[in-house]
């Protein structure tokens, strides 16, 4: 192995960290969030606020993200986002000292803010990379939520009674110190500066005209959209069905590590087969899950449930990353980075909060049939582009 490929190396596995790291946060926030929000809130249908406002501030990180990556660089904007998501989990510990739901979904901003921000680790990635090692680097950094599947979870069921009184107060202040970690691991990555200004942007709109962005950020949107939608439910489904916290972060923690332990092998089968082929397999795993979670609300149809749906979010997702990092120029990639986020974080927004308010008005079987349609969009949309540029068939 050469000298550059071992710093490459090097590279992607602090990434790697990062992301483990900033991903603990979120699955914890996800095993706790729509609880809390359920114990705090009067109005039991905005128990999945929380999450809606953090999807949204992840959503609107992508404006001042692109910003900040263009002229400072990505350690300035990790760093931003290391602090935000710092103040978030202090904040959200605060909300529930207070007992207010209102303060509690203040946190969500920076938390929101600080994992919009997060989700470039996997852009860093494909740059510190070579070409032919990037599909591989991409999905190993977004491979590190294995360790955050593990970690968020099981920090959840360790120190939710850290506070006597205080139920999941000091889970938020553990997480408050992974952030610092991660700053710590970032001042050994090695991270190209940003490119030189030109003084010309491309048009957002131009994006939108090329079938390859079209393609790679509705797939991402429709992947990340659709899982949060049923993830973000399952905790409340599990307890009207009389799970416990502990039952309900299992899950949650097996969803996870469907999610991202594929990231170690997704990057070759890509390589092999194709993105297009590994974002249908994913759409077929979701589709799976909708069978198993319509058939049955037993821990086992839970935990199976969850997992294909962890596994197709995995193989859609990666894919559409993977195509999206062909469809700009290097001096466009903020920007259509940007754009993407906008897209993806945009759509995970909505389902967030419609997740509760399906939830509560329509139930459990109804929420997960609202996949299949999703689904079948996809494949429609990679048959048109495949018809479009059928050398990507």
């Amino acid at each position: 192995m050469t000298e550059p490929d071992r710093h490459m190396l090097r590279n992607v596995r602090l990434l790697f960290l990062c992301q483990a790291l900033q991903n603990a946060a979120v699955v914890g926030q996800v095993a706790m969030g729509s609880l809390i929000g359920f114990a705090l809130a009067s109005d039991k249908t905005l128990a999945t606020l929380p999450m809606a406002i953090q999807m949204l501030a992840t959503m609107a990180a992508s404006i001042p993200a692109s910003m900040v990556f263009a002229r400072l660089g990505r350690r300035a904007g990790f760093t931003l986002g290391a602090f935000g998501s710092m103040a978030g989990s202090l904040i959200f510990a605060a909300g529930i000292w207070q007992g207010d739901f209102w303060l509690y979904c203040l946190g969500a901003v920076p938390a929101g803010l600080g994992f919009g921000i997060g989700q470039h680790y996997r852009f860093a990635a494909a740059e510190v990379a070579t070409p032919a090692y990037r599909p591989r680097a991409v999905s190993l950094v977004m491979a590190g939520g294995v360790l955050a599947a593990v970690a968020g979870p099981e920090l959840v069921k360790q120190t939710r009674d850290l506070m006597p009184g205080f139920l999941f107060m000091g889970t938020y202040l553990i997480l408050a110190t992974l952030p610092a970690i991660c700053l710590v691991l970032l001042s050994f990555a090695e991270i190209p500066p940003p490119p030189p200004r030109t003084g010309v942007s491309t048009p957002l709109s131009a994006f939108l005209r090329r079938p390859a962005f079209v393609t790679a950020a509705v797939t991402g949107a429709i992947a990340y959209g659709t899982m949060n939608l049923a993830m973000t439910s399952t905790p409340l489904e599990m307890l009207a069905c009389g799970f416990g916290i502990s039952a309900s972060s299992t899950v949650i923690q097996a969803h996870a590590v469907a999610m991202f332990l594929p990231g170690f092998w997704t990057g070759r089968l890509i390589l092999r087969f194709g993105a297009l082929r590994i974002i249908v397999a994913g759409a077929l795993l979701n589709t799976a899950f909708v069978a198993v979670a319509v058939s049955g609300e037993t821990f086992t149809h839970f935990v199976l449930g969850l997992v294909c749906l962890g596994l197709g979010w995995n193989f859609m997702f990666t894919g559409a990353t993977t195509l999206l990092a062909a469809a700009y120029a290097p001096a466009e990639r903020f920007r259509a980075q940007m754009l993407n986020d906008l897209i993806v974080f945009g759509t995970v927004a909505c389902t967030a909060f419609g997740s509760g308010f399906l939830h509560a008005q329509a139930g459990w079987v109804v929420l997960n049939l609202v996949l299949l349609p999703a689904m079948a969009a996809v494949v429609l949309m990679l048959v048109w582009r495949i018809r479009r540029a059928p050398a990507l068939a």
